[in-house]
């Protein structure tokens, strides 16, 4: 606009009222934030210069290029201009990085010998141009990036809100951690930028937008809240809490756990100094390490307007701190307190002064300490260099570009007794606090180191942190504090995500049948391995038991003893027969048949014995086949008995055709085709598909089984229809015949023997296909032992009690009168 206006003049922008340097040799200046300032928004209704300006980065400018260009005004052959960290003085919204290296280039073009030291919560500059070295004093980003997410998945914190500066510093800090975080499974219940502002105009406005961002964050069910700034931010964020608009929120605020990024200091604007700031207390800081020099308490405690020499900050600090004015700068008339210059220093709030060195500070002390040793070593080889130079007309100054290579790779201690190295990326090992901010009621702040980020240990083990050492906000009753979005899903159950919703929200759903979760949170259930069940609770692999019958335990010995006395009575039976086997009732109804059926029934009883114990390959083998030959002969001389009862009946009739087969061959004939046949399909069956040994780890949840396979499924169904089809012919002719007279007729009990013995086959069927395991083989094995007690009691029965009690029955006379 000026050049339209002839009485327009370019002047000094801003007057500068102090310069913060003394003479010397040698000068290390640094650009350090001292103050932020409020003004109005320029008019130009009158010269600029009459006011003071807004725009703090030309202020910087100009003392910056005052260092670099003016070298006559500052005695001594070098200057090494170490800039530190100059965004935390910048307006917010221009960009820090930026700024340093306009000033680097600057310092190159003017041919100025200039060296970048970055102290703190400057970044990394990633954009380095060549002969532009920079130095970070302090650790990098990434560090406390991977400190923060190592703190909160240590405390399980997975539900968390973020708060940052609205400028390229904010921006960057979103746009690093998001995708970092997200991956780790960290989500945002709130993402809020603070603006930022210069002029008192827009104070109103902030007010407003402050009121929402404080209603977000107070009704949010998040209680940790990450938050990024600058030096100065914590001063804004100090209004949050007294910006809502709800009463209830205001008066009863929800104290949440504040994570603090190492840029933010505890600091406050002079106006905050009785603002209560419990809210803060118990935030989780991240700060850089530190310690105290020897002598630095008592110094800066001794430190006050009467002491300093020139140093006009001190005294405006003075004044502001104390709310006094220093008689030396008064009026005539004085209106307020005077300042004694006796005030004590540490009776100040902590959010106004600091009375013990802060990372920072700390960071300033090591970096001027580099510059210094590396100046040192670099005169040193100078020295001994210099009557080389003399001779070839060279100044040693000239050389001052060589002071890089000393600033890499150098080590030495500092008066803290730290060791200090830059390696040679310029970047200085140096490791994070974890402080735990304690504020009381009186406003003083304590800091209580609970741990660490330590650079040098493996990324897993970097985080160091005393839980115990930590004090929650009083509203967290002391302990731990939660915050997820849904609180956890127990051992049992798995996450489903609600839809729409971030990873973080979700409902959580039991486990399927046969799936377990160990742990909280987990994303799905597990299957167990195949020796293992799941326990009740679905929460754990349990081992299986291994299961078959066995003769230890009472079921199976149970059976067993139930096996042997059916044997032996049917020995009895079969002894009794053979003793009396020249009496009419046994010669009636074919002695032969008779005796092969007890043979059959007292194999039957011990086949049973087969199927009890641990499979073997010969047991398994023998199971299905004895069984079914065995039964098959049963069942066979159970029907070759029935037919010859029928046809000796038949061929008592006159002019009978029936007589020729009346005789002992038809029964013998009946019973060795029907058995040959069972005895095929039992052949067949171990030639293409035998029985074996197997391991069933599905069937029964809870248990390892082990059992026969019975290898063709087709073979184990015929042997079984087969046997049906004879029991069935068996009752069918048993059951026609029932009616022939007694004195030579057994048909009567055939039909009752077999209707017993159909009738437990057919149960067999539905009650061996519902049980499994061991259970499913004691099905079988009971049927075989009622299926041959029904065939026993039903035939032999009658004529057992005729031998043994009625002897006088059983003779050729008494039957020829019956059957008279």
């Amino acid at each position: 606009m000026c050049k339209f206006l002839p009485q327009c003049s370019i002047r000094e922008p801003v007057p500068i009222l102090h310069k913060y340097y003394q003479s010397g040799d040698l000068i290390i200046a640094g650009i350090i934030s001292q103050i932020y300032i409020f003004s109005d928004t320029l008019s130009f209704e009158k010269q600029p210069s009459q006011e003071f300006s807004d725009d703090h980065i030309s202020i910087t400018f100009s003392e910056v290029f005052r260092l670099t260009t003016v070298q006559e005004k500052i005695p001594g052959p070098f200057l090494y201009a170490m800039i530190i960290a100059v965004q935390v003085m910048v307006e917010p919204r221009r960009k820090g990085s930026h700024f340093v290296a306009m000033i680097a280039l600057h310092a190159q073009k003017e041919r100025f010998p200039t060296r970048k030291l970055i102290y703190g919560s400057a970044p990394v500059m990633n954009d380095k141009s060549p002969g532009l070295p920079f130095y970070q004093m302090a650790a990098t980003e990434a560090l406390q990036y991977e400190g923060i997410l190592s703190l909160l998945l240590h405390f399980r914190w997975t539900w968390i809100g973020i708060i940052a500066t609205d400028n390229d510093n904010g921006e960057r800090f979103v746009q690093t951690i998001s995708p970092m975080f997200t991956k780790s499974g960290v989500c945002f219940a709130f993402l809020e930028r603070i603006p930022s502002f210069s002029f008192i105009s827009e104070i109103p406005g902030m007010l407003t937008q402050g009121a929402t961002i404080s209603q977000k964050i107070f009704s949010s069910k998040a209680n940790v809240v990450l938050v990024s700034g600058e030096s100065y931010s914590m001063a804004t964020f100090r209004w949050l809490p007294n910006l809502s608009e709800h009463d209830d929120i205001k008066n009863n605020v929800k104290s949440k756990v504040w994570i603090i990024s190492a840029q933010v200091e505890f600091a406050s604007f002079v106006f905050q100094r009785n603002w209560d700031a419990g809210i803060f207390s118990g935030a989780i800081s991240f700060e850089i390490h530190f310690r105290n020099p020897p002598g630095f308490h008592q110094y800066v405690l001794h430190r006050n307007p009467s002491s300093t020499d020139g140093d006009g900050f001190i005294r405006e600090f003075w004044q502001q701190a104390f709310e006094c004015l220093l008689p030396d700068i008064t009026a005539d008339k004085v209106e307020g307190n005077i300042c004694t210059g006796e005030e004590k220093l540490e009776n100040l709030p902590g959010s106004l002064f600091e009375v013990s060195m802060t990372g920072h500070s700390y960071s300033i002390h090591s970096a001027a300490y580099a510059v210094a040793h590396a100046l040192h070593a670099m005169s040193s080889r100078l020295r001994h260099r210099g009557m080389a130079f003399r001779v070839r007309g060279k100044n040693p100054n000239q050389q001052s570009w060589q002071l890089h290579n000393f600033l890499r790779n150098i080590s030495f201690n500092n008066t803290a007794g730290d060791v200090v190295f830059i390696n040679q990326n310029g970047e200085a090992a140096s490791s994070l606090d974890i402080v735990n901010w304690i504020i009381c009621t009186n406003q003083s702040l304590h800091r209580v180191r609970v741990g660490k980020i330590d650079p040098q240990a493996p990324p897993d083990q970097s985080l160091l942190l005393d839980e115990d050492a930590i004090t929650w906000h009083s509203w967290f009753n002391q302990t731990q504090p939660l915050s997820v979005c849904t609180e956890r899903c127990l051992p049992g159950s798995s996450k489903k995500v609600k839809e729409g919703q971030p990873p973080c929200c979700y409902d959580c759903i039991p486990c399927a049948e046969g799936k377990i979760a160990n742990q909280d949170d987990m994303n799905d259930c597990n299957k167990c391995p195949d020796k293992d069940y799941p326990s009740k609770n679905q929460d754990a692999c349990l081992p299986k038991d291994i299961s078959f019958l066995s003769y230890e335990e009472p079921l199976g010995i149970s059976l067993a003893c139930f096996s042997l006395f059916l044997s032996l009575i049917t020995a009895l039976v079969l002894g009794t027969f053979i003793k009396h086997h020249d009496t009419p009732i046994v010669i009636a109804n074919n002695r032969n048949l008779t005796y092969t059926l007890l043979i059959s029934l007292l194999l039957c009883f011990l086949c049973a014995l087969l199927f009890i114990g641990q499979p073997e390959k010969v047991t398994c083998l023998l199971r299905q086949t004895a069984f079914g030959i065995i039964f098959s002969t049963a069942v066979s001389c159970v029907l070759a008995k029935t037919f010859t009862v029928v046809l000796a009946f038949m061929a008592t009739k006159p002019e009978s055709r029936m007589r020729k087969w009346v005789g002992k061959g038809l029964g013998h004939s009946i019973l060795l085709s029907c058995s040959i046949v069972q005895a095929g399909i039992c052949t067949v069956w171990l030639a293409t598909s035998p029985p074996y040994p197997d391991v069933d780890m599905h069937s029964v949840t809870e248990e390892i089984i082990l059992e026969c396979n019975e290898g063709s499924v087709t073979m184990f169904y015929c042997v079984f229809i087969y046997m049906s089809c004879l029991a069935t012919v068996s009752f069918a002719v048993a059951f026609l015949a029932r009616k022939l007279p007694d004195s030579f007729n057994e048909a009567k009990f055939i039909t009752f023997s077999m209707l017993v013995f159909c009738s437990v086959w057919l149960s067999f069927i539905p009650s061996y296909l519902s049980t499994k395991g061991k259970y499913m083989v004691a099905v079988e094995v009971f049927s075989i032992l009622a299926s041959g007690i029904g065939l026993l009691v039903c035939i032999f029965y009658p004529k057992c009690y005729i031998i043994i009690l009625r002897p006088e029955l059983n003779n050729r006379e008494q039957l020829i009168r019956k059957k008279n």
